[in-house]
């Protein structure tokens, strides 16, 4: 009888367990697919880096602001490259991946901005896998204004469920690839996710900013933590976003570039620009040689306490990155 009672509890634990499938698009990308339902997919061909749009969560809602990829009723209209899930710097190289074209209108002030615009662009896929999680491992070259190759990238990037939250390992080499490269010292710089404008403090329905130092909602901004958490309602829903900076990240605990409209970027990198020191943080990377960066999303229910999300990094802090 007990043996009958273990099998029964193997194959229900079976069957619930989330099968992933991963496919190129027809553009170039690729879909991540979760028991036959969309997680995300990772966009390259409609800026000038490449992001993950959309984000669905357990239930199928949408955790990413939508504009520019597509245009809600309500929801706010500005940076649009705040796109997705996606990484850029403003001065890697003395080039700009962060802003795009459309970050700067008709302004006449902005043709020295134009003129230093770059962009990340996908090589390869070193691996597109499913089964019990799913993995996009790319190749990206960062590049000037003409096309010529500043420094090279490594993405991997890996998609887990863990009951009902749904995870998302981005882990990110920047390579000196074609000899020694400056990463600048940035305020716009870094790994972002732009949440859903009713998730923003700055919507007033009840989102809200929190890291695990304390630090809330615009007293997050520019401050080190381990891990920061964006949570409010989302489709009528209370709902976070947790990023979680890995030890073995460049600069851990990492300095937040958190906006209380809505953006969300672990930024190592601009140490003076967001007025954590005097002197510059720009790193000078010699021919080879990389610069690390791990994190974690989490997408959950409820706010952090619900979500678990202390619980949830001191686990993610005992594996190796």
């Amino acid at each position: 009888m007990k043996l009958l009672l273990a099998a029964s509890l193997l194959l229900a634990s079976l069957a619930s367990a989330a099968e992933f499938t991963v496919e190129k698009t027809a553009a170039g990308g690729a879909i991540v697919k979760v028991d036959g339902k969309v997680f995300a997919e990772y966009v390259v061909d409609q800026a000038n880096k490449p992001y993950l749009w959309p984000i669905y969560n357990s239930d199928g809602k949408s955790m990413t602001r939508s504009y520019p990829m597509k245009n809600v009723e309500g929801e706010k209209q500005d940076h649009p490259h705040h796109r997705g899930l996606c990484f850029g710097h403003e001065s890697i190289g003395g080039y700009d991946n962060w802003a795009e074209q459309a970050s700067f209108g008709t302004n006449p002030k902005s043709s020295e901005r134009l003129a230093h615009l770059g962009s990340i662009k996908h090589r390869e896929f070193k691996e597109l896998t499913g089964g019990k999680t799913g993995v996009v491992y790319a190749l990206s070259d960062y590049l000037d204004h003409d096309g010529k190759v500043i420094c090279s990238e490594e993405r991997c990037m890996t998609f887990q469920v863990d009951g009902q939250n749904r995870m998302i390992d981005v882990d990110i080499d920047i390579i000196a690839s074609q000899g020694p490269v400056t990463v600048d010292d940035k305020k716009d710089a870094g790994l972002s996710i732009r949440v859903p404008h009713s998730m923003s403090v700055d919507a007033k329905e009840g989102g809200k900013i929190i890291n695990s130092e304390g630090d809330k909602d615009a007293d997050s901004w520019g401050k080190r933590a381990k891990w920061c958490d964006f949570n409010g309602p989302v489709e009528g829903e209370h709902l976070g976003i947790a990023m979680l900076n890995h030890p073995s990240s460049f600069r851990h605990p990492t300095p937040w570039h958190s906006r209380t409209y809505g953006l969300f970027t672990a930024n190592p990198f601009g140490l003076s620009q967001l007025k954590l020191q005097t002197e510059s943080g720009a790193v000078e990377l010699k021919q080879d040689e990389r610069i690390k960066l791990r994190h974690r999303f989490i997408f959950h229910k409820g706010d952090e306490k619900e979500g678990k999300i202390a619980e949830a990094y001191e686990a993610y802090a005992k594996e190796t990155r």
